[in-house]
């Protein structure tokens, strides 16, 4: 029986795209055994997942060095035939490095790429979507066929957000890390004034329950009894279950995208200082990407975003058309 470990550190999304390599070993390999190493707090992502025997949960806050070497070493003792590293940092690559697996394959970009047995070339807007790029580090096992991610919320998900399903629905997940990726507050009040649905749900972490609750005490008082604060109130797999029976998911480029395109859920991503061609963009069949109609010489103005506007004047957000969004076909 073979054994597959891959390697993802990074963010939520991060994780959420690197499930596609799951679903393209699993593909190949239907009785290997695929583990997954993440940092703790994205475990959540993955709990009953079908395909994923073990998942080793970094701690990443607190005695990180000490917490590498506890996982190295259950790493170790699995003796994977085939190992991979998505995340290009040099902690992860050190990871794959030292995991004891006959074959290690990372990204040229992580420092310690010379010690892996293979290193592929990561090129951010070579037309490619980041799938397609992770997808390269096992293309040699598998084929060049693109493999969509995907999430695997429990009947007991769906079940605990069964009640939020009675009426015509769309999901908002308003907020984002970067402050540059987040469409502004007083823009996404715009939209939910303008939006048609009986039920408007609310996304986000708990630290987002208070930006959710601005929002709901800002809209026309018409709209207030339709809209409901979440932000906090599901995890990960229960927003998923959520967001896969929604008329539209509005997001920005940011998680909550990645986990409408693992549940093949309806999505329109707005992008303020990113752009979709850096190739992070929504994978669902019926997806729209809505951005600034004008070119901006500033724009993009980085891969990840910034806390602040660099320009002071964050038209990129603010330009944004509300009947860009509202028109569309859902």
């Amino acid at each position: 029986m073979k054994r597959f470990l891959i390697i993802q550190t990074a963010f939520i999304g991060d994780v959420i795209l690197a499930t596609s390599v799951v679903e393209k070993l699993h593909q190949y390999y239907p009785n290997a055994e695929i583990d997954f190493v993440l940092r703790k707090g994205n475990e959540g992502l993955l709990v009953g997942h079908p395909f994923v025997k073990n998942v080793f949960i970094w701690n990443k806050r607190e005695k990180k060095i000490k917490n590498l070497f506890l996982i190295l070493k259950q790493v170790k003792a699995r003796k994977y035939d085939y190992a991979v590293s998505i995340h290009r940092f040099a902690s992860a690559g050190l990871l794959l490095a030292l995991s004891g697996a006959k074959v290690k394959v990372g990204f040229d970009k992580n420092p310690v790429s010379n010690l892996f047995t293979k290193k592929i070339k990561h090129i951010i807007g070579d037309g490619r979507h980041e799938v397609e790029r992770n997808q390269e580090l096992i293309k040699s096992i598998t084929d060049k066929e693109f493999a969509k991610p995907k999430l695997y919320p429990t009947n007991e998900n769906y079940n605990a957000v069964s009640k939020y399903k009675t009426s015509k629905y769309v999901c908002v997940a308003p907020t984002s890390v970067w402050f540059t990726k987040q469409f502004p507050k007083e823009k996404w009040i715009e939209l939910i004034n303008a939006l048609p649905y009986e039920m408007i749900y609310l996304l986000g972490a708990s630290g987002d329950y208070d930006f959710c609750e601005d929002i709901i005490s800002t809209v026309n008082s018409e709209k207030k009894e339709h809209c409901i604060n979440l932000a906090g109130k599901l995890n990960f797999l229960e927003s998923a279950a959520l967001m896969d029976d929604a008329k539209m998911n509005y997001v920005n480029d940011s998680a909550p995208m990645h986990i409408a395109s693992a549940m093949n859920a309806a999505t329109t991503a707005i992008y303020c200082s990113t752009v979709p061609a850096f190739g992070f963009g929504p994978l669902s069949d019926n997806a729209k990407m809505v951005e600034i109609k004008e070119k901006l010489e500033c724009r993009p103005c980085g891969l990840h975003g910034h806390k602040e506007c660099p320009k002071k004047h964050f038209n990129c957000g603010y330009s944004i058309e509300i009947s860009d969004l509202t028109t569309l076909d859902l």
